[in-house]
Parts: C-alpha cells; sequence; structure tokens
C-alpha cells in the first residue's frame, strides 16, 4: 500500500489536487477542474489513481459526488517510518485533512477510509468489544448492548469520555451514534453529532469508512477529533493485521 500512496503523491498534479481538497474538503469534479491545464477526463484519471491509493474518498450528496481527503494512508506511513525518528507531534503535521464548509450543512464534515485484511466478524468485534477497544481507542473500554435507543459510553480508569447513543445497528456492517465528548467542559457543552462506521468486504479485506458529521460548525469538537480518527483507525489496523496494539514513542526531550 505505501507504494501506491508513493506512486500517487509522485505526480505534480495530484499534489496539486490534494492541494485544493486540504483548502476545501468535499469538492466536486467540477470544483476541482476550475482553473486546472488540464481537461476533465484528466482530472478524473487523476482522481481515480489517487482513490485507488486512498488518499481520497468519494461520497454522493443528492446528485454531486464529493471528494474528500483521507488522513488514514498519511498517517499509517507516519506511523510506520516517521514515527522512529522524531516525535509523534509530527502526525499532525503530515496528515493531509482539512475543515470543511459546504452550504446548508449538506456535505459530511469528516469522512475517513482504511482497508483492513480481517473479516467483518473480526473487525465487528474489534469495534464492539471492551477489551479491543482499549487497545487502539485511546485505552478507553466501549460499553453498550448495541441496540438502538441505548447508551455507548467510552470510558478509561472508570471515567466516561464520550457519552454517545446508538441510532442505527446492523452487526458486522454498519453502526451509526451519536458523539458527545464530555471529558472537557466546552465540549460537553457543545450539541452531539453523529459517527457512521461502515463496514464492506472486499475480498481478503474490508473496507471500513467513518463519517462524522452533523457539525454545526468549525466548532471545538470539529477540531478536537480532526486528526484522532485517522490515529484510531491506524491502531485498529495495526491491531488487527499484526495481533499487536500499535505503540508511538514519546517524545524526546532535548537539553537546552
Amino acid at each position: 500500500m505505501d507504494d501506491e500512496v508513493f506512486k500517487a503523491l509522485a505526480d505534480p498534479n495530484r499534489r496539486l489536487l490534494l492541494d485544493r481538497l486540504f483548502e476545501r474538503d468535499g469538492q466536486s469534479l467540477g470544483e476541482l477542474q476550475g482553473g486546472l491545464p488540464m481537461g476533465r477526463f484528466g482530472v478524473m484519471k487523476h482522481l481515480r489513481i489517487l482513490e485507488e491509493a486512498g488518499l481520497l474518498t468519494t461520497r454522493r450528496v443528492g446528485r454531486r459526488k464529493l471528494h474528500y481527503l483521507n488522513p488514514v494512508p498519511i498517517r499509517l506511513i507516519h506511523d510506520r517510518w516517521i514515527s522512529r525518528y522524531a516525535q509523534p507531534m509530527v502526525a499532525r503535521l503530515s496528515a493531509l485533512k482539512s475543515r470543511l464548509e459546504e452550504p446548508m450543512g449538506a456535505a459530511p464534515k469528516h469522512v475517513y477510509e482504511v482497508h483492513i485484511r480481517t473479516t467483518p466478524e473480526r473487525l465487528w468485534r474489534a469495534i464492539t468489544d471492551p477489551a479491543e477497544t482499549r487497545l487502539y481507542f485511546y485505552g478507553s473500554d466501549v460499553r453498550s448492548d448495541w441496540q438502538p435507543g441505548s447508551k455507548l459510553e467510552y470510558s478509561r480508569n472508570g471515567e466516561v469520555n464520550l457519552d454517545c447513543g446508538i441510532i442505527e445497528v446492523e452487526p458486522e456492517k454498519k453502526l451509526v451514534h451519536s458523539f458527545r465528548a464530555v471529558y472537557d467542559p466546552e465540549l460537553a457543552a457543545e450539541p452531539p453529532t453523529r459517527v457512521t462506521w461502515e463496514i464492506e468486504q472486499m475480498g481478503e479485506t474490508c473496507r471500513l469508512r467513518i463519517t462524522h458529521d452533523e457539525f454545526p460548525s468549525e466548532n471545538k469538537t470539529f477540531r478536537e477529533v480532526e486528526f484522532g480518527w485517522s490515529e484510531i483507525l491506524s491502531g485498529l489496523k495495526t491491531l488487527l493485521e499484526t495481533g499487536q496494539p500499535l505503540v508511538i514513542a514519546a517524545p524526546v526531550e532535548t537539553q537546552a
């Protein structure tokens, strides 16, 4: 997968397209084509290569097909290579994800996607079993009876960090829940948002897509989760494919 990402990034036109999505996520083909020295089919070809490399994902909103940056492949490269030599803060600098401005709140705010060599059953267990979530979800135990209308909580050391509620559940395929961070008083005061987990089996792998939307604005919750989801998905992929939790070294303090 690293080879596909590096090859996709090698072309300056594709980097330009990613730059445009970095400036404003959730754009249509026509919006991305504007001002570029290439035709519609050239842009479509480059977008297809970026999508095949996992660097962007698409979602239809009405008749429009919108393109979103997917930071997970960049995060995976960071975890494999960069974190060995630099502080984890580099992850925040290298993540290709930006903020979205769409009129009427029609488009999702954050869309993430990762391919994991596993089965839907195994992936679902990792999402719903507290013994598993504490290995990749910032040490949090998940608690719920996984029925629509029930509570969903993520807690660490007995203290609830995320106070959520189940909206829709289809085991091994889809999970929709509200999202409310309560570990910070300012976050707890903001209205709940929505998270959708979608699992699709694709041969020997599963594609996991997470959409976090229904933000009233680019508020503190929006900014807080922007990089967190890519770290969670990177840790989940590492856990399921290697059997070991992802360990990121702490920053090295230097003497002045």
